[in-house]
């Protein structure tokens, strides 16, 4: 009850504190890359219940010649990169915090089609709900392995606290600031998740 609280009061007051920047990015996407501004995209929760995750726009909707799109270091490219690699794409997230979807710590919701995939021991970075951040994301984010990232997000399942959690934003706001860890050493982003060996 005290991490809801903390999560839902801080959403809002960040909410209110950040809305210049919304604006400016907003804008920024408007007319660098036009509508929409913002990405949604169903993910899983708590107890893998889904809901709809929000996160600025960074990729064009660019098309090859039969259609399909582009290549993701295709599309990353420009307004869309800085936003990125200074992680303002998470900022519309807060959103997800202030409904009761989200926390501000906690494994990071990742695709449904993953569900599936995981182990029985990978399953259980549901038990918790997701969060902007978390301690894979201080301890490597996408450029560490999938089976590392899962490794962390169980210990942050067994072992949370409020104040791991207050730690862990301190550690994010120092890769944030250092802009560290945003690619894996293969892609711009992380390559996708197909099952442990």
């Amino acid at each position: 009850m005290i991490k809801t609280l903390f999560d839902r009061s801080l959403a809002l007051l960040l909410i209110i504190l950040f809305s210049p920047i919304y604006l400016i990015i907003s804008l920024l996407i408007l007319f660098k890359m036009g509508r929409p501004i913002f990405f949604r995209q169903k993910r899983p929760g708590l107890n893998s219940e889904i809901f709809g995750i929000y996160k600025f726009r960074t990729m064009t909707n660019e098309k090859d010649e039969n259609g399909e799109l582009l290549p993701d270091d295709q599309r990353l490219v420009g307004v869309g990169k800085f936003i990125r690699s200074a992680s303002l794409d998470e900022l519309p997230q807060i959103l997800n915090v202030l409904k009761g979807d989200m926390s501000f710590v906690g494994p990071r919701p990742l695709l449904i089609e993953y569900l599936p995939l995981y182990s029985q021991k990978q399953k259980r970075r549901q038990d918790v709900k997701p969060g902007i951040t978390g301690w894979a994301q201080v301890n490597g984010r996408n450029a560490i392995s999938w089976e590392q990232k899962f490794d962390y997000d169980v210990w942050y399942v067994d072992h949370h606290s409020f104040w791991l959690d207050i730690k862990i934003l301190w550690m994010t706001f120092l890769k944030v600031v250092n802009r560290s860890d945003i690619s894996s050493d293969t892609a711009v982003t992380m390559e996708k998740f197909e099952g442990s060996s």
